[in-house]
């Protein structure tokens, strides 16, 4: 099944987030600059599709099939963030970059970059 960028942005919001602690829905608005109400509906989708859960009270955690995604991408995002940085990208436009380029990039291409960013930085 193919997940849509929006979704994948979620997923890995809400990883990064449950890295510092509990999730809700007020902490993914706030940290993607979303309104409440639009968030509100994605998450509910995500959650109809098995991608989260959302607790009685509110927090939001990732469902297996939707940590598997939010870890693949959070993974696409910092490899890519550093490769740029590496060669020379400042760290605002490296962070964007790679932020756009790790929902479209193949997984043949990434794994490539992920072997290079290892030579480079031995």
């Amino acid at each position: 099944m193919t997940i849509r960028e929006s979704a994948e942005m979620y997923l890995e919001t809400i990883l990064v987030l449950s890295k510092k602690g509990d999730v809700r829905s007020i902490d993914i608005a706030k940290e993607m600059n979303f309104s409440r109400p639009s968030v509100s509906v994605t998450v509910h989708n995500l959650e109809k599709e098995d991608y989260i859960k959302i607790s009685e009270n509110g927090l939001i955690t990732l469902e297996p099939k939707g940590l598997e995604i939010a870890e693949r991408i959070y993974e696409r995002h910092t490899v890519l963030t550093e490769l740029f940085e590496l060669i020379g990208v400042p760290a605002d436009i490296a962070e964007q970059d790679a932020c756009k380029i790790e929902h479209v990039i193949s997984s043949e291409t990434f794994d490539c970059i992920k072997k290079a960013c290892k030579t480079l930085n031995k």
